[in-house]
């Protein structure tokens, strides 16, 4: 990764104070019992609520051993650090409304449209278009990360306070921003209104060992509904509109949590979305560590995607996969994303509308393609051939009618 990205001036400096300081462990320490305390000192929460996804506190405990184990340089460090006070605080503050509000547990969480599909797919410009459409509601980086404000805060202040976490890391490295925009006023992932049940994958995202923890679907969808209930209550009913690419890995898992969810899968050339994932994968790591293995990412990353989108092929094919499902295609969404996306309506039951259709196509217009730069890879740089990869994924490729891109 040093070949390929030079680090800001500022990172570097800063990250230098860890060797001034004897570590940087030693100036960003991070420890859980002292990470929770400082959350009850800030929020005035004493006694933090059961938000019904377990036992948070070991799954707490052995994520910052992951983050010892892992070899994070100062901003890494101090990054996460972040993060990980800010979910407690949100966790606190969450659970302190609902024991307040006993009639946010009553919210119905009812047939939300859910986007994924192999990462680099296009599946962040679709929720974005998706996001348009008036009669759903997307989960706004400043609603969902800070759902429940401290007294007195107001939007402005919301908004900057989630912009210090979500638009830093294009600031740590700018390349990052042709990669994946993260702003306080767009929607954000699911891995990332989840992250304060500390199961689910945005800490595998970015530490590099992840020594004893483990992942916890249940608990991670457990506490996925309680913060969307909290966040709809009081407002509006709309469907929501949610998004990971993750979800290819635990459809049944998402469908058991949401059985009248709709499903829009994206589909693209493997030779393009595995490399693209490797170098996104990549690129987070790098954020907070100079230890990136690309060869473990590369190896990790065809596996598990090429075995879930084939199986995904194989259970469409034969009918075993439960849930409604639309397909939107990559090819045919950047020729004419109103036409992929009413498709995509049509087969889980959704009507389009005018207003939604002039809406994308204002939004396109006003956004095109490498409006922050291109992310210019090719397969053989970032650990795979294109030949190779296809040909593993030619039951997925031939199922979806998927076509080959060119370099």
């Amino acid at each position: 990764m040093r070949e390929r990205y030079r680090r800001p001036d500022w990172v570097r400096r800063v990250n230098a104070m860890g060797s001034a300081s004897g570590g940087p462990h030693r100036l960003v320490p991070i420890d859980a019992g002292d990470l929770i305390e400082q959350a009850r000192a800030s929020t005035g929460v004493s006694d933090p609520a059961d938000l019904g996804d377990g036992d948070w506190e070991a799954r707490l405990a052995a994520l910052v051993d992951a983050v010892n184990l892992s070899d994070l340089h100062v901003v890494g460090r101090l990054m996460t650090r972040e993060e990980l006070l800010r979910c407690l605080r949100t966790r606190f503050l969450v659970g302190e409304r609902r024991r307040r509000e006993p009639s946010i547990a009553d919210e119905v969480i009812e047939a939300p449209v859910i986007v994924t599909g192999p990462a680099r797919s296009g599946t962040t410009i679709l929720f974005e278009l998706l996001g348009l459409d008036a009669g759903l509601r997307t989960p706004i980086a400043s609603d969902v990360i800070h759902p429940v404000p401290p007294d007195g805060t107001g939007e402005g202040e919301r908004r900057a306070m989630t912009e210090s976490e979500q638009e830093l890391w294009a600031d740590v490295q700018p390349e990052f921003a042709a990669i994946h925009e993260l702003r306080s006023d767009l929607p954000v992932e699911c891995i990332t209104i989840c992250a304060p049940s500390f199961a689910g994958s945005h800490w595998s995202m970015v530490l590099t060992d992840m020594g004893d923890w483990l992942p916890d679907v249940t608990a991670d969808l457990a506490f996925h509904r309680a913060l969307l209930q909290t966040v709809q209550h009081g407002r509006p009913a709309r469907r929501w509109l949610l998004k990971t690419p993750g979800y290819v890995f635990m459809l049944d898992d998402l469908l058991a949590a949401y059985p009248d969810a709709c499903v829009v899968l994206t589909h693209r050339d493997p030779a393009r979305t595995m490399p693209s994932t490797v170098s996104t994968a990549a690129m987070v790591r790098w954020l907070r560590t100079d230890d990136v293995d690309l060869d473990v990412l590369s190896a990790l990353i065809g596996a598990l995607f090429g075995d879930a989108l084939n199986t995904i092929a194989r259970r469409r094919a034969d009918g075993s996969l439960p849930g409604t499902y639309g397909d939107v295609r990559f090819s045919d969404l950047m020729d004419d994303p109103a036409a992929a996306i009413a498709g995509a309506y049509e087969a889980i039951g959704r009507e389009p509308t005018v207003e939604h259709r002039d809406a994308i196509t204002r939004y396109v217009a006003a956004k095109p393609r490498g409006l922050h730069g291109t992310h210019r890879y090719t397969a053989e740089e970032w650990g795979f051939d294109a030949a190779a990869l296809r040909a593993d994924l030619a039951d997925y490729m031939a199922h979806f009618a998927v076509p080959a891109e060119g370099a």
